[in-house]
């Protein structure tokens, strides 16, 4: 092994230094998943659980893109709602299917170029914008379609939602296009900027730009999300993004990504929402009340955030 591949090795290792309380915490509730439903391990009903984990991966990534250059979304579930209107509603006139997918696709990524003019360029409190946008977003929505409707074409659903194994093979393909942005000046320029902006410029690195792409990139995964919601409906819903915004944010900061840039990592993030997915269906299987299963999802995203703490302070006191 070349020295090149030992230290890249030893870096990615470092940086899933604190998400070792995450994994222990997911492969027990894994476990107790398997138990009460041994069936998740058929092919059928596996790819029936990533289906209901994509969209949360989805936002979760894209929360985590902005996260890393210092920034925050608040505008998340309004860009999902949105994302299922525009694709329930172009699918059905001239534009068709593919015309309809690039809509949404390109929707996306205009708003997000537009709230990362804001915060890049009139440098503008991330959270003010998004605030801000997500009130913009959801009044359109609304504007579209007030009420669930629209149409989705079946071959779609069944692409995306149906027994094809597409959306394991989506997440595959999100993971290997992060990992060559991440290999790209832009890419490493993205958490430069969250970890040291200053010292990011000094090194050469655009700033502005860094941060407009990570808001450009952000947006058009939420507005997938919303087109893989549509298509697993067959509607659109102006509405269906609401809880979005804190899934995103609630897996980000479970998978180690800090508030203030340039700390976490994607697989902390996905780590984070596979686990508030397999939190939901545990707590199905064992028929908790719906005020049991906000305390329980409350009390372990706290448990999990504080085990790296409380393993460092061991680690300080011996």
């Amino acid at each position: 092994m070349s020295s090149g591949a030992r230290l890249y090795g030893r870096i990615q290792w470092r940086r899933n230094d604190g998400l070792g309380g995450l994994f222990v915490v997911l492969a027990l509730f894994a476990f107790v998943y398997v138990i009460l439903f041994p069936g998740i391990l058929g092919l059928n009903a596996a790819s029936k659980f990533v289906q209901g984990w994509f969209p949360t991966a989805l936002v979760a990534a894209a929360e985590t893109i902005v996260m890393l250059t210092g920034g925050i979304d608040l505008s998340v579930g309004a860009m999902v709602s949105l994302g299922s209107v525009v694709a329930a509603s172009t699918m059905q006139g001239p534009l068709g299917l593919f015309g309809g997918v690039l809509a949404t696709l390109a929707l996306g990524g205009v708003v997000g170029a537009a709230v990362g003019a804001f915060v890049a360029i009139g440098r503008y409190p991330a959270i003010i914008v998004t605030l801000a946008f997500s009130f913009v977003l959801r009044g359109v929505a609304l504007l579209l379609m007030p009420r669930p409707g629209g149409f989705v074409p079946a071959s779609l659903s069944d692409f995306l939602a149906g027994v094809y194994p597409t959306t394991a093979a989506l997440l595959v393909l999100l993971v290997v296009l992060w990992k060559l942005f991440q290999a790209t000046p832009l890419g490493a320029g993205l958490i430069a900027v969250g970890d040291n902006a200053e010292g990011a410029y000094r090194s050469g690195v655009n700033v502005a730009a860094a941060r407009l792409s990570a808001y450009v990139a952000s947006g058009a995964l939420q507005a997938c999300a919303g087109l893989y919601m549509a298509a697993q409906t067959g509607s659109g819903d102006p509405l269906i993004g609401e809880p979005m915004t804190l899934a995103a944010i609630s897996a980000a900061v479970l998978g180690g990504v800090g508030f203030l840039g340039g700390q976490g990592a994607m697989r902390g993030a996905l780590a984070g929402s596979l686990l508030m997915s397999i939190l939901i269906n545990v707590m199905f299987f064992l028929r908790l009340p719906l005020v049991a299963q906000y305390i329980m999802q409350g009390l372990i995203i706290v448990v999990t955030i504080a085990l790296p703490s409380v393993r460092a302070a061991f680690r300080r006191m011996r």
